[in-house]
């Protein structure tokens, strides 16, 4: 989970208050989902005291700097919920001064820009270093490590607008980096691709832009060079100081939403701190799903209605509209009362008619209401979870395992007596190990709006990507190599409520030189005795197995799983240098 480091005085001072115990500090973080890590030195002196904050929400990116999470202990305990005049919206667009033109030739590389400037106050040492913490967290974390969000300061003094946003040769053009000199570097400017190879800063990040033919800069009107997005600032341009009072933001990156996201964060944080926010054009040269000319900050977020029977259902005690409007003003959340239907509301446990409930607002800074049931947390949230009565159990009831359960348990013993052993992951992972590698196409699988990294992006639609996973890292253990795993995965599925559906699967690998199609259907064939069902066999064209040499498994006339041989261009892909065979079969429909 995200970690920070916070200037004490400056965060007790944004958030209005100071706690004098860490007791009654940890409980003021409830409301961010938040613990206290680590308390500040008493021993010294009040302005550098650090107080160290783990941030326990994946979901509130806006958590991640001192002004965000102050400023929800701060509305939390009372204080007024803060206006943004400076944002613009539909119908509402404000006036820029500036403009920041991105040309079509970086659509097909790093298409989104988003942009603002901050001034009035100078920049201090403790906000400069609160100021890049939060462009590490929100690129490294929120941007998975820059890929999809990056951000750049610059001083306005040396900037000539427009600003132009563009691709070009790597190779054809040059500049001195950001601490270029600091790092024992001359003052000889680098080509893009040297930056690549020799800056550290290129080293680390040349994984996102290495590979493309062009890549993305930021010039000003007479060409001099901004930055190289998503890897380093120039060394003139880009050199924020301490004393600096007029800064542009910008932000690029490939989601338009999570750009325009990560804008309105900083812009929010910046102007908590007493700095005048103006904003800028954005006038792309082609279509994005926020038109072509955007001003920034930009809110985009729509409002989610959520009724009191689900505030009820979920929260266990029944509320009232004004009840309901009270905990989310202390959260920030501008909601009114309503008589609508849920978004979603398709299943017999939802309310399919108008009724009466609360429609809310996600603050400028938070984009994280995806369903009412988020609604409702906030509602709980805002509340106070103290405020809630404990109550003991209207049911006692005697537990017990489930059938899918039970007949795991007995699959998977008959698999350790094959000679398997047991394998657990974990259900997420990255579009390159679930899709890519698997030679899949990716039409069913399910990827999360605001994953944490790319390594967490998708939820796994098969186990067989795991196995393969394993079987890729056992390179030097003795073959033959006989794994298996009996867990869940989820793909879409239309005749689902929520488009979605999760079973219960079963994965094995046979990897070694005996590797062929018939030991596939020989240890089949043993499964199937074993757990006293009965199967037939069709040909499959399953992407992942050698054409001919793979079968589709049927249960009571229903494709159920497959077995066969592993492509070959799988096995390349994974790393794996020997024949495996594998079968996957949904066990729910054996019950």
């Amino acid at each position: 989970m995200p970690k920070i480091e916070v200037n004490e005085e400056v965060f007790y001072t944004l958030a209005g208050r100071r706690w004098d115990t860490r007791d009654s500090f940890e409980d003021a973080l409830t409301c961010a989902k938040a613990e206290l890590d680590e308390d500040s030195d008493k021993s010294l002196p009040v302005s550098e005291r650090t107080l160290k904050i783990e941030l326990n929400d994946t979901n509130r990116p806006d958590l991640w700097a001192t002004a965000g999470c102050a400023r929800q202990l701060r509305i939390h305990k009372g204080g007024k919920r803060p206006e943004y005049p400076f944002f613009s919206r539909l119908g509402n667009v404000q006036k820029a001064g500036h403009k920041v033109l991105v040309d079509a030739s970086v659509k097909g590389v790093r298409p989104y820009l988003a942009g603002f400037i901050a001034s009035g106050k100078a920049v201090t040492d403790a906000s400069l270093r609160d100021m890049i913490q939060t462009q590490e967290k929100l690129a490294w974390n929120f941007g998975r490590k820059r890929r999809t969000i990056s951000m750049g300061v610059y001083r306005i003094a040396m900037i000539q607008w427009p600003i132009t946003y563009k691709g070009v040769d790597p190779d054809s053009v040059s500049f001195v980096p950001l601490q270029w000199e600091l790092l024992g570097g001359d003052k000889r400017p680098l080509t893009l691709r040297e930056i690549l190879k020799q800056h550290p800063k290129g080293k680390e990040y040349g994984f996102i832009q290495e590979h493309e033919p062009l890549h993305p800069l930021l010039v000003d009107a007479k060409n001099a060079i901004l930055s190289y997005p998503p890897i380093i600032n120039s060394a003139d341009l880009g050199a924020v100081q301490v004393g600096d009072t007029d800064l542009f933001i910008e932000l690029t990156g490939t989601d338009q939403p999570s750009v325009t996201l990560a804008a309105s964060i900083m812009a929010c944080d910046l102007a908590d701190q007493g700095y005048t926010i103006e904003p800028v054009e954005v006038e792309y040269a082609y279509d994005t799903p926020f038109g072509k000319k955007l001003t920034t900050p930009w809110y985009f977020q729509e409002p989610v209605f959520c009724t009191l029977a689900r505030v009820e259902k979920f929260l266990g005690e029944k509320l009232s509209v004004d009840e309901c409007l009270a905990a989310l003003e202390r959260m920030g959340v501008k909601a009114e009362k309503a008589v609508d239907v849920e978004k979603g509301a398709s299943s017999e446990e939802d309310i399919l008619m108008p009724t009466d409930g609360v429609r809310a607002w996600p603050p400028e800074y938070r984009n994280d209401f995806l369903h009412a049931a988020d609604v409702a947390e906030d509602v709980m949230i805002g509340r106070g979870l103290n405020s809630f009565k404990p109550e003991r159990p209207r049911d006692f009831t005697v537990g017990r395992l489930t059938p899918i359960t039970y007949f795991s348990r007995r699959v998977k013993e008959i698999l350790v007596g094959m000679g398997y052993q047991e394998m657990i992951y974990n259900y997420l992972g990255s579009r390159r190990d679930l899709v890519d590698n698997m030679r899949g196409d990716g039409s069913k699988i399910l990827r999360i709006s605001n994953p944490m990294t790319e390594n967490y992006e998708y939820v796994r639609d098969s186990v067989l990507a795991s196995l393969m996973m394993s079987e890729a890292a056992s390179g030097h253990a003795v073959y033959p190599h006989r794994i298996f795993e009996i867990g869940k995965v989820a793909y879409r599925d239309a005749a689902e409520n929520y488009g979605a559906a999760t079973r219960q699967y079963l994965g094995f690998v046979h990897a070694g030189a005996d590797a062929n199609f018939n030991t596939a259907a020989a240890q089949l064939q043993t499964l199937f005795y074993y757990i006293s069902r009965e199967y037939e066999v069709e040909e499959s064209g399953d992407s992942r197995f050698i054409p001919g040499r793979a079968a589709a498994i049927k249960y009571r006339g229903k494709v159920i799983g497959v077995f066969g041989e592993i492509h070959p261009e799988l096995l390349e892909n994974c790393g794996v240098a020997v024949p495996c065979i594998a079968a996957e079969i949904d066990i729910e429909a054996l019950l």
